[in-house]
């Protein structure tokens, strides 16, 4: 990648419900004041900021490094103007090795079926042709940035995986067990995607990936 920061972030697993109440009132009033601050800078602020993740393995290398370690930072945005720095100077997926994992998350959220956000939530997942996968994960970033997407606020983030024979494309919910959330999210991404009718979305709960430690094996849900 073109950029790399060192995170070294611990994982916070749960929190008290008060605390984590308080931690959302901070949240919403930080929101509030770099809003403002965008404004006063003539930017164009975005409702959350994001942050651009990645993962790089070693094929045919097994580690006993836990994966959280191979997650790297690369570079976090909350405008427009930051998001379109921060993108055209990202490498295009088509010119990156395999196995590589690109992440876009909101900020606070890391790319860990155990984060707190996560947990309880699922994904949305879709396998596409190697020459074709990049334009479609430009157009899901692109509606996850600019918040199009319905159901929006329980939304974590996308990740494409750049895999040998495919890439495989998934949108990370919230909350698994909200079946109207997951179906209308579901039909806003065939819908921003224009996905042909062909195409098959596949879901999967992030503690059914937990127990079979994997990520695209034994969905639950198609549609």
């Amino acid at each position: 990648m073109d950029v790399e920061k060192k995170d070294s972030e611990s994982i916070v697993l749960a929190n008290p419900p008060a605390l984590a109440l308080k931690d959302a009132d901070d949240r919403e009033a930080e929101d509030r004041e770099r809003i403002a601050l965008d404004l006063k800078a003539g930017l164009h602020p975005l409702k959350h900021k994001f942050v651009f993740w990645y993962t790089r393995r070693t094929p045919g290398v097994r580690t006993q490094a836990p994966y959280e370690d191979n997650i790297k930072k690369i570079v976090d945005f909350s405008t427009v103007e930051g998001f379109w720095l921060s993108y055209c100077h990202l490498a295009r997926p088509s010119s990156l090795p395999t196995p590589t994992d690109l992440h876009l998350f909101k900020e606070g959220i890391r790319p860990l079926w155990e984060d707190s956000a996560n947990c309880n939530g699922g994904k949305w997942i879709i396998r596409f042709k190697k020459a074709i996968s990049g334009r479609f994960w430009e157009d899901l970033v692109l509606a996850l940035v600019g918040d199009q997407l319905d159901y929006g606020d329980n939304i974590c983030g996308a990740v494409l995986s750049i895999r040998f024979n495919e890439d495989i494309l998934s949108l990370w919910n919230r909350n698994a067990s909200d079946n109207q959330a997951v179906m209308a999210l579901r039909d806003a991404i065939k819908r921003h995607l224009k996905l042909p009718p062909s195409y098959i979305m596949e879901y999967k709960p992030h503690d059914a990936s937990l127990r079979d430690n994997s990520s695209y094996r034994n969905t639950w849900l198609r549609g």
